[in-house]
């Protein structure tokens, strides 16, 4: 594993990231005339309808369930499935695509927001559109240059990118209809999810709470790129006045000058619609910071930060919300998954809003009127004993808000029980499937926070977070950390079985009529599980880790399987150094299964690579040091991982020969080097003696023991 990242370190010198394109727009690789009679017209009754020729939904369909009724692979043929053909994506970047298939036409997304067209058939790319984003807006993006996948509608397909845009594009020619930016690129936004169309209606997101935005979700005209309507999902300063009376009733839920960084609350990925209803369900995320003693000094609900909305997809009118976490400070976000459904419910037919968020909680709400339902710990959680059954609000433990001087070790951490990985609802069984994990994290009051625009605004002390570096307590440690596929009752919210993973960060899930449910991992493997037992059927490796969910889709009566892998995300870049999975960031790929084939990936490159001479000690004070480690923690941490090493995503800066040069380090930390290659310029924040500082920690951590013994250990 160190070789494979040394090799990485070493080729990329500081920062992973592709090289910029020269082309402008699209490359298409077939003649018009062929894809355009295998395209045509989708609508809402085609999503709705989900024939089983495609997936045309982000969830398959507006209800978000991510369950195919196709039964060809099944538990009794499930062990004849093998690979029919794959399609690199060349980045090692993390890929969490979900695939959108309509007419024998596959569209996916790649790092930097690239977008593929393959014959869903044979593999064979169609055309390949890359929008030339500007790669110094992935500095702000708070968990890699990753994307979720594209939209379709009508005969164009849209993407939004990281650098804030919404582009239309011909889905038979891969050509450019229009192109809008969706963000006040004074502000440190982004885009990470999958675009939805309701009515007409391109509905995006975006990210961006870390570092201090307010939060909104925008509706444009899919024909025009007109923006139909936006909805703000916290209050703005009260001196310009609300944009509307349900701003001013959330305004209600906040204290002190919370609009000064922002307030956080972005909507940056799930999203479910009720065409019967009408109404169209978003999840909201963290506060900024996520500290709310300083950012709502005095308490308060803090709308609409960690709910589900509901809104009019017509107008964004507001309907009703229901709030998970009231007066989130852990960065217990909302935006996971959403799933409707239809349970009986004591003996009543209910129709359902379910989700799984960070905070540990499994929630069954009522989606026409908000009203609570019930809920329940899915995973081990520390920082409340229940929810309320007569308030639906949690009942917060003691000591759970980290204020004071006193740090407060917590599960669910930031990370999550369930993060943005998607979770599936069979109707079959009855039961959801959670890519469940724990994680702990220590919280910790930073007591000299200063709001800095554009950086890292957590408000809370990350060095506190900081891994032991004695082997003993790492390794208990590392015993908390877990992963497991979890099948959920949600009527009776008890645990039906769980199969436990390696660790945690695997992929999203499917489940279909076959009886089956398929997942991939972090240790690189995409498997299929009996979905009433959880006895594993059917296993493949992948080479490198899963963290996207598969689809299905059924094509001259034969059923296939799709999955993209790419291991990355935030828990890759902070922790998949120190807590290795096997997994290594190779190439992307797209990878389509059917019964009875035996295609093989190509073969993985050598990795007899030799080690490089380690930097030389510099000679500073133990102070220097400290003071290097927690500026490290609190600014470096979550790109380049725990005490300065990486799994191999970015470059591992123990390995990297720019610590070798003051002028070279400071070049890049300090004046920007690196911008747009992704890198942030950290001159805003960092001086020239903290950027030494840190440097002499990173060379102090490349020459400790525990870099030639101590993770060996621990992989071990």
């Amino acid at each position: 594993m160190h070789k494979i990242i040394i090799l990485l370190s070493i080729s990329l010198v500081f920062l992973c990231a592709c090289d910029r394109s020269e082309i402008s727009d699209t490359k298409p690789l077939i003649s018009d005339t062929h894809v355009a009679s295998r395209t045509n017209t989708v609508t809402a009754k085609k999503i709705i309808q989900a024939d089983s020729s495609g997936w045309l939904s982000h969830g398959r369909t507006y209800s978000e369930q991510r369950h195919s009724p196709l039964n060809e692979i099944n538990t009794e043929t499930v062990a004849e499935l093998g690979l029919f053909w794959s399609f690199d994506l060349g980045t090692s970047r993390g890929i969490e695509v979900t695939p959108i298939v309509h007419d024998g036409i596959m569209y996916v997304t790649s790092t930097w927001n690239i977008v593929h067209a393959l014959d869903a058939r044979t593999g064979e790319p169609l055309w390949r559109f890359d929008p030339i984003v500007d790669k110094e807006q992935a500095s702000k993006g708070c968990c890699d240059a990753v994307n979720r996948g594209v939209a379709i509608w009508g005969d164009a397909v849209f993407t939004a990118t990281i650098d804030g845009r919404l582009i239309s594009l011909n889905a038979k020619t891969g050509l450019k209809n229009w192109d809008i930016s969706t963000i006040d690129k004074s502000y440190p936004y982004t885009i990470t999810g999958a675009p939805r169309v309701v009515k007409g209606k391109v509905i995006i997101g975006n990210g961006g709470a870390e570092l201090g935005v307010r939060g909104y979700i925008s509706a444009y005209d899919a024909i025009t790129g007109e923006r139909v309507w936006r909805f703000f999902t916290v209050p703005g300063n009260p001196a310009d006045g609300f944009e509307n009376e349900t701003m001013e009733m959330a305004a209600k839920t906040w204290t002190g000058k919370y609009w000064a960084a922002g307030g956080g609350g972005t909507a940056w990925d799930s999203m479910a619609y009720d065409p019967e209803l009408d109404l169209l369900y978003v999840g909201v995320g963290n506060g900024t910071p996520w500290n709310q003693a300083i950012r709502s000094p005095d308490g308060g609900d803090n709308l609409f930060l960690s709910s589900i909305v509901a809104v009019r997809p017509d107008t964004g009118e507001y309907v009703w919300h229901y709030q998970t976490t009231p007066g989130e400070t852990w960065d217990y976000t909302a935006t996971q998954h959403m799933i409707l459904a239809e349970l009986n419910i004591a003996g009543k037919n209910r129709k359902v809003i379910m989700q799984a968020p960070k905070n540990g909680f499994f929630y069954v709400i009522d989606r026409t009127t908000g009203a609570f339902i019930s809920a329940k710990n899915f995973v081990p959680v520390t920082w409340a004993t229940h929810i309320d059954q007569t308030t639906g609000r949690p009942v917060e433990t003691e000591g759970a808000r980290y204020v004071g001087k006193t740090p407060a070790l917590q599960l669910p951490g930031p990370l999550g029980a369930h993060n943005w990985h998607p979770m599936s609802y069979s109707p079959d069984t009855g039961l959801v499937y959670i890519p469940a994990q724990e994680a702990p994290h220590v919280y910790a009051n930073q007591s000299d926070y200063k709001r800095t625009n554009g950086f890292w605004n957590t408000g809370t002390e990350l060095s506190a977070a900081a891994l032991p570096t004695d082997k003993a307590t790492f390794k208990a440690l590392k015993a908390m950390v877990k992963g497991r596929l979890l099948a959920w009752d949600p009527v009776t919210q008890k645990p039906a079985w769980s199969f436990e993973h390696g660790g945690p960060w695997n992929g999203g899930v499917l489940s279909t009529s076959g009886n089956l449910v398929f997942q991939g991992t972090a240790d690189a493997h995409f498997a299929a599980y009996d979905a009433l037992t959880g006895k594993r059927k059917w296993r493949f490796y992948t080479q490198t880790g899963v963290v996207a969910a598969p689809i299905t889709y059924e094509l001259d009566g034969e059923q296939f399987i799709a999955i993209a892998s790419g291991w990355g995300g935030s828990y890759v870049l902070s922790g998949g150094g120190v807590f290795p999975t096997g997994s290594k960031a190779n190439v992307g790929r797209v990878m389509v299964f059917k019964l009875g084939a035996n295609a093989a990936l190509p073969k993985l490159p050598d990795a007899n690579f030799v080690l490089p001479d380690l930097p030389r000690l510099l000679d500073v004070s133990e102070a220097t040091l400290a003071m290097g480690n927690r500026a490290y923690d609190n600014n470096c941490l979550v790109c380049h991982g725990f005490q300065a090493y990486s799994s191999g995503l970015i470059p591992n800066l123990r390995y990297s020969a720019i610590t070798n040069s003051q002028q070279a380090w400071n070049s890049v930390v300090v004046r920007g080097g690196l911008a747009e290659q992704g890198m942030p310029n950290f001159g805003k924040i960092i001086d020239d003696d903290t950027a030494e500082a840190i440097r002499a920690y990173v060379i102090s951590e490349a020459n400790s023991g525990r870099n030639q013994e101590f993770y060996q250990t621990v992989e071990n």
